[in-house]
C-alpha cells in the first residue's frame, strides 16, 4: 500500500505561515497528494500550486467554510472528482480567542466551537465512511497545550474547551473505527511561531513562555507537521487514540 495513490485533506491550510500549510508541504514530500481547504479561496489555490510545483503530487485547493456543512460537501465534491481517494483527513482548521470568561460572549463562545469541534466534525463525518470502506484512514486533530493545561497560553476559557472536546472527540473515535484501518490522533502543540501568534502576544509574554520551556525556544510549524506526517504513514497503524505534545517540554504530565 502506498499513499501516493491517496489523498491528504487539511483543513485550514491556506495561511502562508501557519502549521496547516507545513503538514501540506510534509505530507507532500512523503508522497501525498493534498487537498487544501480554506475560506479564503485564493490562498488555498495558491498554497496547492506551490505544494504541487515543489513535490510533484497532485494539489487542489478548495475553498471551504468547514462550519457550513453544504460549503464542506461541495469541496469533498470537488476533491472526489479532481484526486484520489480520501487516505487522511487533518483537523487543521481553528481559530484561538483571549477573551476571558467573565467577558465571554455566547456569540464569541458558538464561534470558536463552531471552527474547532463542529468544523472538525463536518469535515472527518463526511470522509470517514469512504477510508472506511477502503480499510485505510488517517485522522489528525490539531488540539492544543491549552487543553491539557487549562489555557494560560493564548486562547482563553473557549477555546482551551472547544480544543479539549477535540481530544475526547479523537479518543472516542479511534475506539469505533479503529475496526476499518483507521487511526485517529491528536497533536497538542505548545507556543509554535504562526500567524495566530505573530503580533498578537506582548514581547514581555512571550519572553515568560520561552523562560519556561525547557528547549529554549517557540516551536516551528515544521516541528508540528513532521510529527502530523509521522502519524499519517501505513506504519504507523498500530498508534491510535493517543495525544502527542509538541511543547519543547513546558508541559510535562
Amino acid at each position: 500500500m502506498s499513499v501516493s495513490d491517496k489523498t491528504a485533506v487539511v483543513t485550514g491550510a491556506g495561511s502562508r505561515r501557519g502549521i496547516g500549510r507545513a503538514t501540506a508541504h510534509t505530507l507532500a514530500a512523503a508522497g501525498w497528494n493534498i487537498a487544501i481547504l480554506d475560506i479564503d479561496e485564493a490562498s488555498a489555490k495558491e498554497a496547492a500550486t506551490e505544494v504541487a510545483e515543489q513535490h510533484g503530487v497532485q494539489a487542489l485547493g478548495v475553498a471551504c467554510d468547514v462550519t457550513d456543512e453544504r460549503s464542506v460537501g461541495q469541496a469533498v465534491d470537488a476533491i472526489t472528482g479532481s484526486l484520489p481517494p480520501a487516505g487522511a483527513v487533518i483537523n487543521n482548521a481553528g481559530i484561538t480567542s483571549p477573551v476571558p470568561f467573565l467577558e465571554v460572549t455566547g456569540e464569541e463562545w458558538d464561534r470558536i466551537f463552531a471552527v474547532n469541534v463542529r468544523g472538525s466534525y463536518n469535515i472527518t463525518r463526511r470522509l470517514a465512511p469512504g477510508m472506511a470502506e477502503r480499510g485505510f484512514g488517517r485522522v489528525v486533530f490539531l488540539s492544543s497545550v491549552s487543553a491539557e493545561r487549562g489555557g494560560g497560553v493564548f486562547g482563553g476559557v473557549a477555546y482551551s474547551a472547544a480544543k479539549a472536546a477535540q481530544l475526547g472527540f479523537a479518543r472516542a473515535l479511534a475506539r469505533e473505527v479503529g475496526q476499518y484501518g483507521i487511526t485517529v490522533n491528536s497533536v497538542a502543540p505548545g507556543l509554535i511561531d504562526t500567524d495566530i501568534t505573530a503580533g498578537k502576544l506582548d514581547p514581555e509574554r512571550k519572553a515568560q513562555i520561552i523562560a519556561g520551556v525547557p528547549s529554549g525556544r517557540a516551536g516551528t510549524v515544521a516541528d508540528v507537521a513532521d510529527l502530523i506526517t509521522y502519524l499519517c504513514r501505513e506504519e504507523s497503524g498500530y498508534i491510535t487514540g493517543a495525544t502527542y505534545d509538541v511543547n519543547g517540554g513546558s508541559h510535562i504530565h
